[in-house]
């Protein structure tokens, strides 16, 4: 089986080499087999750091990471762990997006306001949440 250094791979990963390392030393990757103290790798490391950045780019912590990883009873296949992580990413992404709502609003609101201070904006406020 062919192995890597942790450049090409990085290079294939489209990484750089600094972060393939921090994902070893926050557990995120296994430590490589080391050949004359050089760090290599099999290709199939590639399919873990995909996995990596695609669960990041849904908005997936570096913890929630490990525990979809390995956080999880062997039986309990990946796309289980996905389902129960991604329920609980899910609720949490709509409470974030009611905070943003919200303040789009205020910032919506305040474009159009013609008060001097927020406390005056608050006492003229209607029933919808618009002022003036």
């Amino acid at each position: 089986m062919a192995t890597f250094s942790i450049g090409q791979i990085a290079s294939r990963a489209e990484l750089n080499s600094s972060t393939i390392r921090y994902y070893e030393s926050i557990g995120l990757m296994p430590e490589p087999e080391r050949i004359n103290g050089q760090r290599r790798y099999s290709e199939d490391v590639l399919d873990r750091i995909r996995f990596i950045k695609t669960a990041q780019a849904a908005g997936f912590s570096i913890p929630e990471i490990t525990v979809l990883l390995e956080g999880f009873e062997p039986h309990i296949s990946p796309s289980d762990r996905w389902k129960e992580l991604a329920k609980e990413k899910c609720e949490e992404l709509e409470e974030k997006k009611k905070q943003l709502d919200n303040m789009l609003q205020v910032l919506e609101n305040g474009l159009k306001c013609k008060c001097l201070t927020w406390s005056e904006c608050f006492v003229k406020m209607n029933s919808d949440g618009t002022c003036c």
